[in-house]
């Protein structure tokens, strides 16, 4: 028997449904149009997205990526240019914006039905990184471990700089300086964009920045979901049956009107983290330059950080 058959599959979900809402009068400004953050080129010459799929593709490829995008972001011609090499089912349309949890799920329940095996991450598109290789690094050993071990699901954590009251954090249980089993630490609590002096603490004490980049089995998530969220789950399993016949689009679409919105951290990975804790680890991430770009404060100070002169004049400038 030939060994690459005992390996496991690894798919990727690239999350690029978000509209960025902050952000739009900046980037109105900046190129004159309403396009969502993750399909605009603040540095280089790609957008956040294409930034992301060449990260990622490093690890994962582009046949086993799924990528989530709102329906209406096609009306884009830019967009549609961004999308048109991936490959044909693997870009999900979500038909309307109800929070991550949907956001996440939706994608997640494709990759199970072509991949019901699959050990699967997570990326957000709206990162920006500079150590893409180390970081990718860290991603596959976040793979490995549950390739090891499929009940794991493992977030990997950005050791913070400085507080940061506009990021999520995890705070792992004990300190993240003590070695502990291939780097990964258990889970404690998540804290949502806490106020500056919580952020000062949560600094102090160990916390990690919550960067929303995970690895899973997809069937270890979707059973946990289902404990902790049935009535979600329950709506993502008529989806699920769906996908390849005929009735898939209006299935979804009446799922969407009727569900409600679920933020993915609060909604279910807390809830998992309390009721489930010994599932959930967290891989500490050193060494890389990591920021979400959320705020137009945010970008402006890491150009001016890593003295990016053309792209910061043409931010100033927007």
């Amino acid at each position: 028997m030939d060994h690459r058959s005992h390996l496991q599959v690894r798919c990727g979900i690239v999350l690029a449904a978000g509209e960025g809402k902050r952000l739009q009068p900046f980037i109105r400004r900046l190129c004159g149009k309403d396009l969502p953050k993750q399909y605009v080129n603040f540095i280089g010459t790609r957008s956040m997205l294409e930034h992301t799929f060449h990260r990622v593709e490093t690890l994962i490829p582009p046949d086993r990526l799924f990528t989530v995008v709102a329906r209406h972001h096609l009306r884009h011609p830019e967009v549609c240019r961004q999308l048109s090499d991936r490959p044909e089912g693997n870009v999900i349309l979500q038909p309307e914006n109800k929070e991550t949890g949907p956001g996440i799920l939706l994608p997640l329940v494709h990759a199970y039905k072509h991949y019901p095996e699959a050990v699967v991450a997570l990326f957000p598109s709206d990162h920006f990184i500079l150590e893409e290789e180390l970081f990718m690094h860290h991603v596959d050993q976040a793979c490995r471990v549950v390739e090891r071990d499929p009940s794991r699901l493992v977030l990997l954590g950005m050791e913070p700089n400085a507080p940061e009251p506009e990021y999520g954090y995890i705070l792992p249980v004990g300190d993240t300086d003590t070695p502990s089993r291939l780097g990964m630490r258990p889970v404690s609590r998540f804290i949502e964009k806490p106020d500056l002096h919580a952020a000062r603490e949560l600094f102090h004490n160990g916390g990690l920045w919550n960067t929303m980049v995970m690895a899973f089995k997809a069937k270890t998530l979707l059973a946990l979901a289902r404990k902790v969220a049935p009535a979600l789950c329950r709506s993502f399993q008529r989806i699920w049956s769906s996908i390849g016949t005929s009735a898939e689009t209006e299935v979804m679409e009446e799922v969407y009107r009727k569900i409600k919105p679920v933020n993915f951290s609060k909604g279910l990975l807390e809830a998992i983290s309390i009721q489930y804790s010994s599932h959930l680890d967290v891989l500490p991430v050193r060494d890389v330059f990591w920021s979400d770009w959320g705020s137009e404060h945010r970008i402006k100070s890491m150009l001016r950080q890593m003295n990016h002169p053309q792209e910061l004049i043409k931010v100033q400038t927007a």
